[in-house]
């Protein structure tokens, strides 16, 4: 049998069906894409338009339909085939029109009702703020239109595919992934049912299952853009990244207004070191699609990672603009501004971060515990942890672990805040951690009472544990965020060896050196005001000194004198003056037998100190008692 009577058996076999069903019999359709071995994208009941819909060809599907429509604008099939023709090329309101004026003919058609859906669908990629502030209810509108449908019929797989790409939309992943096998089952050679089971299975992160199904997809039909994305991005995870790029650029050249594959390649890009080609990527992903946080997210990166930090957190801020109820976005600002010491900033990015958590709110909670901490170790007064601000944050952190009452870090971040405002804290108590989270917020606790040897242990096996660059310098920024700059300095000395990380590292190294030259003019200007006898000057600077580099254990020593030499005197002054004696035996801790009895001698007197004057009548004279001047032996510390 040659072709052409081929073709005319089944398009009579189709008529047939069209006039004994008044729609084509599912059956038919069946057999009618099996003769054809089209894979055919949708059935209108037109062999000549399916193909042409099947062949990408949708510019001339729709001249095709239009034209049949001025000389019969009551052709249904036509009015379909016109509709799914624009649906495709995105001329959406001109889709949804005709898929309406279908409907009013034959309020039965499924394929309308499913077209309809996939305008739906469609009109979302829009960066509208309009459109994306009704998601939510277009989804559902979407939802309806696909539910009617295969209630009308459900044995076309046009109508189980965008069922599947709807749910897709809404998270329900596992109801995707069985609508688009649904429709795969009820046509082998449905090459968008297979992609779209890909990609499903693409945010399920089973490469594997991903894998399979794109290259099926690819075999039925080698332009569907849709599989070749899903295989690039497959082997972007597994870290081929050559062949990650040959799928992307193929996938590229069939759809160059892609969103998600330019923001692929950004990633692949930057993973290989063009961080110049990654920029120019993930900014035309933003450009195509604005509200697409990950995208921000690539280029805040590189901008992080070569030190522009002010550059990455204005990227950021941009998403925002878009995406204002991101948690994930305000997390990644505050996180940084914490490394820019914009504590303020960070504390409010947190705290509206966990206003907008429902339950996955622990991540912000330990990071407002660690804003909270550098602020404190900042802050030239107590003033601020009885504040309202402060009670507020320990309420947040309480509720945080209410929800998550095994997590240790955020048990921790609990514990540090109550360090921070003055109470006794056992971490013994809360038992050995066991991961390198844990440790890094053991590491935070440690440091909040002083036990700088415990932190440094905790975080030096961080660094161990770290297996390749981005992990090791992320563990040396933190602990240069957190000023204990010995440990910093090893960890940015192992990250230069591994490729490529010499810069980075060097980078890192000269912060580190200058965040010491300033912490050493500090004390010496602090030390000059203190010869003076301007102790509430001095104050400030060893404050200052202390924050920028807390190893010092002169710097809390002379802090100490100094606290106890200010006038007026205050129960506040000598009790930090106490911690900071604390802090100098914790720093010094081979000194002498003696010198040690007459350090803890100073704590206990600092201690009697600040209890008699929390105890004096608010109109009693301030007086020197004869145990507490000892500042003539001052100089036996040293």
């Amino acid at each position: 049998m040659n072709s052409k009577s081929l073709a005319l058996r089944v398009v009579l076999t189709l008529a047939f069906s069209i006039v004994v069903f008044g729609t084509a019999d599912p059956p038919a359709i069946a057999k009618a894409r099996a003769r054809l071995k089209t894979g055919i994208v949708v059935y209108t009941g037109n062999p000549a338009t399916d193909t042409l819909l099947n062949a990408g060809r949708f510019e001339e599907a729709e001249k095709r339909c239009l034209s049949q429509l001025k000389r019969k604008p009551s052709d249904v099939q036509s009015l379909v085939g016109a509709g799914w023709a624009q649906a495709k090329l995105f001329k959406l309101d001109a889709a949804r029109a005709n898929f309406d004026r279908a409907l009013l003919l034959n309020a039965d058609n499924p394929l309308a009702h499913v077209g309809k859906a996939l305008v739906t669908i469609n009109r979302l990629q829009s960066s509208s703020n309009t459109i994306i502030k009704s998601k939510k209810s277009l989804l559902q509108e979407a939802e309806q239109e696909c539910r009617t449908a295969n209630a009308i019929d459900s044995r076309f797989p046009e109508g189980h595919w965008v069922s599947g790409m709807v749910f897709r939309e809404q998270g329900r992943l596992d109801e995707a992934i069985e609508q688009f096998r649904m429709a795969n089952n009820l046509d082998h050679r449905y090459a968008d049912g297979y992609s779209g089971l890909a990609m499903t299975l693409l945010d399920k992160n089973d490469l594997p299952g991903a894998t399979q199904a794109a290259t099926q997809a690819i075999a039925i039909n080698s332009k569907n853009s849709t599989a070749h994305y899903v295989l690039g991005e497959v082997y972007r995870r597994e870290n081929r990244l050559d062949d990650a790029l040959n799928e992307l650029n193929t996938a590229l050249y069939q759809n160059r207004n892609s969103g998600p594959v330019h923001l692929s390649i950004g990633k692949t890009l930057a993973s290989q070191g063009n961080s110049v080609g990654a920029v120019k990527e993930f900014q035309e992903s933003i450009r195509i699609k604005a509200e697409n946080p990950e995208a921000y997210l690539g280029v805040a990166e590189i901008r992080e990672g070569r030190g522009d930090l002010e550059l990455s957190i204005a990227e950021l801020r941009s998403a925002i603009e878009m995406l204002p109820d991101n948690a994930a976005l305000r997390i990644r600002v505050a996180d940084q501004s914490l490394r820019v010491e914009k504590f303020d900033d960070a504390i409010k990015e947190y705290k509206t971060a966990l206003g907008l958590m429902d339950n996955d709110c622990a991540e912000a909670a330990k990071g407002l515990s660690r804003a909270y901490y550098l602020k404190a170790n900042k802050e030239a007064t107590g003033a601020f942890f009885v504040s309202n601000e402060f009670e507020s944050a320990k309420r947040m952190i309480d509720r945080a672990l209410e929800l998550y009452p095994n997590d240790m870090e955020l048990r921790l971040a609990q514990l540090k805040i109550r360090a921070l405002s003055g109470e006794t804290i056992d971490l013994k108590a809360i038992g050995h951690p066991k991961n390198d989270g844990e440790r890094i917020a053991y590491a935070e606790a440690c440091l909040a009472q002083n036990q700088f040897d415990e932190a440094d242990n905790q975080l030096k096996a961080v660094i161990d544990n770290a297996n390749d660059a981005k992990q090791v310098f992320a563990v040396a920024d933190l602990c240069l965020m957190l000023k204990n700059l010995p440990v910093a300095e090893l960890a940015y000395k192992k990250g230069s060896s591994y490729p490529g990380g010499s810069e980075r590292a060097n980078r890192g190294l000269g912060l580190l050196a200058k965040q010491r030259e300033l912490a050493r003019q500090d004390l010496t200007l602090a030390d000059d005001l203190a010869s003076k006898s301007l102790y509430k000057s001095s104050i400030d600077k060893y404050k200052a000194a202390i924050y920028k580099n807390p190893k010092v254990a002169e710097a809390h020593l002379r802090y100490a004198r100094a606290l106890q030499k200010d006038e007026p005197e205050t129960s506040s002054n000598f009790r930090e003056a106490a911690t900071q004696y604390r802090a100098y035996l914790a720093l010094e801790p081979d000194l002498p037998v003696k010198q040690i009895n007459h350090i803890n001698e100073k704590i206990a007197q600092c201690q009697r100190k600040a209890n008699k004057l929390e105890g004096r009548s608010s109109t009693g004279r301030h007086h020197h008692d004869d145990d507490d001047d000892d500042d003539d032996d001052d100089d036996d510390d040293d």
